[in-house]
Parts: C-alpha cells; structure tokens; sequence
C-alpha cells in the first residue's frame, strides 16, 4: 500500500469523483483537505469486517472484491466494484462497523475520505445528499437483485450471471479474464467450487463458451443470456 502525493491539485484529485461539481469551491477544498489517495496492489486489504469504520472509500481505478464473511469459514462474495464505486458508504450511515470486507482484485488507486467531513457535505449540501442516496439506492437495489438470483435462480442460470456481468459491466467484452480464483467465483454464485467448476465445463462442452484457464470467450450470446434470463 502506498500513498499517492501526484495528484495534488484539485481539477486532478475531483476529476472523476462523482457529484464533485456540486460542490462550492470552499466545499471542494473541505473534501480535499480531509482526502488521501491510496494505491493498493493485488490482495491488498481495504477495509476489514467489524472493523470499526474509519473512511468512506472511492475507488479512482482498478478492481475491488467486496465479501461478506459468514458463519464456519464461508464467505458470500456481494460484488465486484471498480472505479467509480464507492466501498464504506452504508456501513458509515448505518452503524460504527465496516460490515463486510474488501480487498484488491487488480491494482487500484483509492480516495480516502474522512467520514466527518463527508457527513458535512451530506448534511450543507442537499443536491449532493441527493444525488448520494440515489447512488446508494441503486446500490441497493443490485444486491437486492443478485441475492434474489442466488435464491431463486438454478446454478446454470447464476452461472451464466456472473460470465455475463464481466463480459457487459466490468470489461465490455466477450473475451475476458475472471480476476478472481475457482473459489472466488463459486462464492459469487452462492456454490461449491466443484459444482461450479461442472457447471462451466459443461458450458464449454455444449459450445456455449470456449475456456483456457481464467480466460472466457462467450460463443454463445444467445444462449448466455437465455440461461440468465430464465434461470
């Protein structure tokens, strides 16, 4: 982990920092003077569950696993945020804790942001608070998705989920890497690491995908987005 000092002027820092234009100029040096950018490397831990909320966290660039760790060892895997996202921003609102974890999937660049300061700017600013609860919100409404997918949808259908939610959100290609590990992946499918591993194979198999190593080529879009759509 190291701190970044190059972006120090403000038209850097703010550049891509969501609803920064809403901010009057005394806000924006407000938020500038209680931020620290960050950047981690792979596997890096960002925040800890049950550790005690410190920050709220954006993430510039890269790639971030957020995860829920449960009960005798099992972790549910939430989602994957990449730059763009902000990490800490409910756990901030709702309680003293972090209550789940994040760590670096690819390197990333992250803006840390005192949470003071930036109840400060929720609570002086109602286009910014605004525009912050429409982000958690939507927010919200993903997890509320995806978990309703792990309950209800089968294995091939959440399967074929998580090709399609790197192939079109992450990056925008039918050829692609999986950053994550079997065990990774099967955790986002709400899985065992062998049904998962069966279930792609099987994919492969039937000409729906081709697969070498972590990398993915979809053949088959229409039959990808079947198997979604119908579960």
């Amino acid at each position: 982990m190291e701190q970044l000092n190059v972006l120090t002027n403000e038209s850097d820092m703010l550049e891509n920092v969501p609803f920064a234009s809403l901010l009057s100029q005394a806000e924006k040096e407000l938020l500038l003077g209680n931020s620290t950018l960050v950047e981690y490397s792979r596997r890096d831990t960002i925040i800890k569950q049950n550790a005690r909320t410190s920050h709220v966290l954006y993430v510039y660039s890269g790639l971030v696993k957020v995860s829920r760790e449960m009960r005798k060892g099992k972790n549910l895997l939430l989602r994957i945020d990449k730059g763009g996202a902000f990490i800490g921003l409910s756990s901030v609102f709702s309680g003293e804790v972090y209550h789940y974890s994040a760590s670096v999937l690819e390197p990333a660049t992250i803006l840390s942001i005192d949470p003071k300061c930036f109840m400060q700017l929720i609570k002086t600013n109602g286009e910014f608070a605004s525009n912050i609860i429409q982000q958690l919100s939507a927010d919200g409404i993903s997890d509320l998705f995806r978990v309703s997918s792990l309950l209800y949808k089968q294995l091939p259908g959440r399967v074929a989920d998580i090709i399609l939610y790197f192939s079109e959100e992450i990056y925008h290609s039918t050829t692609f890497s999986f950053p994550l590990t079997r065990q990774e992946l099967a955790e986002l499918a709400g899985t065992t690491k062998e049904s998962l591993i069966r279930t792609m194979s099987e994919f492969k198999h039937d000409k729906i995908i081709e697969m070498d190593r972590n990398q993915i080529t979809i053949t088959s879009p229409k039959i990808i987005n079947t198997l979604s759509r119908l579960g």
